[in-house]
């Protein structure tokens, strides 16, 4: 089986691609080959048991997409994209990339007859915007208040007409906040959920740019890994003409992770954290919804974290060795 990953130098990439590696397989068939592409080189996964080649190239270039399904992979996973923030702060770049890019990739396929991957495609909760319902329901509109919630929005619209077409067999998530991210803040104005228990855990400050009364709706990089793997292999005869799903996760405050970091790790850990409110950050949280039910994605067998305690210890276990600077 041959894989492309798209954006796999990113972090969520760089996991998946390391668990198939673990794995040998996925959905008990081996994998003889990935192809991880990015902006950036893909590093190779320890001890692969399949052929890795990391090509680095721009999918908002015409032709690129052309040259990454020449060789006609069974699984492409579309993960490439610029973040939130960068999005929102630089328009012709946010649409160049998540939307340009992506359309170039679904048309090369739809032009290879006979050639009908399946394409899990990496949406956001960002495609829906306020005013919003205390919790938010499967069959809730999605009118996006970002440039970038906008974009993933027409990525999924698209998906759904292609796999309706046939062109693909489309599986569209919807991640919720990536928490904890390992490594270094990146641009998403969401970054700021993970810096404040990351950076606490390794000795270092931590910016807080919002309310503590802030709600959002989270999982950790061993669900979104695990998100990828079940999209990959399930059986889209139960998913219908609406591609895209919710995916599980749990909401919390601020305050609530700040609590549940000082429960794990204790008060000096906590005191790392600074506030200094950011008004642009704060104005591009705000349009996000903060609670979820996703009813759908849990019926057909998705799975997440059911707290914020599991979050934080996943980000011990799998980035910090069980431990943590106190």
């Amino acid at each position: 089986m041959h894989i492309l990953v798209l954006g796999g130098a990113g972090m969520v990439g760089r996991k998946f691609i390391e668990r198939l590696a673990r794995d040998g397989g996925l959905g008990g068939k081996p994998v003889t080959r990935v192809t991880a592409q990015d902006v950036v080189p893909a590093s190779p996964p320890p001890a692969a048991p399949f052929d890795f080649e990391a090509v680095v190239s721009d999918l908002s270039v015409e032709g690129a997409a052309e040259t990454l399904i020449a060789t006609r992979p069974e699984l492409i996973v579309h993960l490439a994209a610029i973040v939130s923030g960068e999005a929102e702060a630089d328009f012709d770049k946010g649409y160049r990339i998540n939307l340009d890019g992506t359309r170039y990739l679904f048309e090369a396929i739809r032009r290879i007859e006979g050639y009908t991957p399946r394409l899990v495609f990496t949406s956001s909760v960002a495609v829906f915007g306020a005013p919003f319902h205390d919790k938010i329901e499967d069959e809730f509109f999605t009118t996006p208040l970002t440039s970038y919630g906008t974009q993933k929005a027409i990525g999924e619209l698209l998906l759904c007409d292609y796999s309706r077409r046939g062109f693909f067999d489309g599986v569209g998530i919807r991640l919720p906040t990536i928490c904890v991210r390992p490594g270094k803040p990146n641009k998403a104005a969401s970054g700021f959920f993970s810096n404040i228990i990351r950076e606490p855990l390794n000795g270092e400050e931590a910016v807080l740019p919002v309310s503590d009364q802030v709600r959002h709706w989270h999982a950790s990089p061993r669900s979104a890994v695990g998100f990828l793997v079940h999209a990959a292999t399930m059986d889209t005869t139960a998913i219908g003409p609406r591609r895209a799903l919710t995916m599980p996760g749990y909401s919390c405050t601020v305050a609530e992770q700040i609590e549940t970091l000082r429960k794990v790790a204790g008060e000096n850990v906590v005191k790392r954290i600074k506030r200094v409110p950011d008004p642009v950050i704060d104005g591009i949280v705000a349009g996000w919804p903060r609670n979820f039910d996703p009813q759908r994605a849990l019926a057909l067998g998705f799975k997440a974290e059911s707290n914020f305690e599991e979050i934080i210890r996943v980000h011990i276990e799998d980035e910090l060795h069980g431990t943590f600077v106190k």
